[in-house]
């Protein structure tokens, strides 16, 4: 089983993230992404809901947090596009399904197929390797990085937007749908970077005020030479500390760089923020993990 031996727990522990290649099967991989495309194939957008992805923080508070939309998604399946696929009137000026960034936030609760591979034996097994009693989780999302265009992540740290008291129990599990290469923009961690805390936080704002989010303290200034580039191939799984700083290029390839994510919580002794943006409803709590 997919059980962590001493050394990698310790290599974990040293830089914030681990690598896993050949966890998930070809198979699992294509079933993936045929149940993606045809959640894209059927994709209905609302022109007023045609939401953006961005990671700069000012066009992320007026693309994303300014909108119900983005809020009101972690109980949901939706769809985030990536900046110049639509003209002024929303409509596509690509083809759809080369012009969705993201898919989020609820695909692990709300669809067969990423609930088994969120829920799978080997992901089970993987958390209790690392310690974890009472994981749930807590959001979901799939990764397209569009061949040319596919945008960066500029630096940032998961507990920005996923903040608990005390920190360190949330954990990003990234699932390589497709290699991710130099080229394609695969993640790049500065390893030990997740034991300094965390420089900024997404806060959500009270009911009905505008914009829904803002920014406390402010991502400093870092070394483009400290950042270490992962590269891996179809089927990995990098192992992604709450707090380890991490980033992927723009896409300028031609080939896509598709991924599967979703983000645990350690629920035994966690206070999850009542100021994250996203918040359990009462139509989905946080799925514990283990079934």
């Amino acid at each position: 089983m997919a059980c962590l031996n001493p050394s990698q727990l310790q290599k974990f522990q040293e830089n914030g993230f681990l690598v896993l290649e050949g966890f998930v099967s070809a198979e699992e991989c294509m079933a993936m992404q045929q149940r993606i495309s045809e959640i894209v194939a059927e994709m209905d957008v609302p022109p007023h809901c045609r939401t953006e992805f961005s990671t700069q923080e000012e066009e992320q508070l007026r693309a994303q947090g300014s909108t119900d939309y983005f809020l009101s998604s972690g109980d949901k399946i939706r769809f985030f596009f990536e900046k110049g696929v639509f003209d002024k009137k929303g409509n596509f000026v690509v083809p759809p399904e080369k012009a969705v960034n993201k898919i989020g936030h609820a695909l692990h609760a709300h669809d067969p197929v990423f609930r088994s591979v969120t829920h799978s034996p080997k992901v089970q097994a993987l958390a209790r390797s690392l310690g974890l009693q009472m994981p749930v989780v807590v959001q979901s999302m799939y990764i397209f990085k569009q061949p040319h265009f596919g945008g960066e992540v500029s630096p940032h740290q998961d507990a920005t937007f996923l903040y608990t008291e005390p920190l360190g129990r949330v954990l990003g599990m990234w699932i390589a749908v497709e290699d991710a290469t130099l080229t394609n923009g695969c993640l790049w961690f500065i390893p030990g970077s997740h034991t300094k805390g965390v420089s900024r936080r997404m806060i959500r704002a009270p009911a009905g005020s505008a914009p829904g989010t803002r920014f406390l303290g402010s991502e400093p200034a870092r070394d483009d030479s400290l950042f270490v580039p992962t590269p891996v191939q179809r089927g990995a799984l990098v192992l992604i500390h709450g707090e380890v700083v991490h980033k992927s290029e723009q896409n300028l390839s031609a080939c896509s760089r598709q991924a599967y994510t979703f983000h645990l919580m350690e629920a035994a002794g966690t206070v999850w923020s009542p100021e994250n943006w996203l918040q359990p409803t009462a139509d989905l709590a946080f799925p514990p993990l283990y079934t």
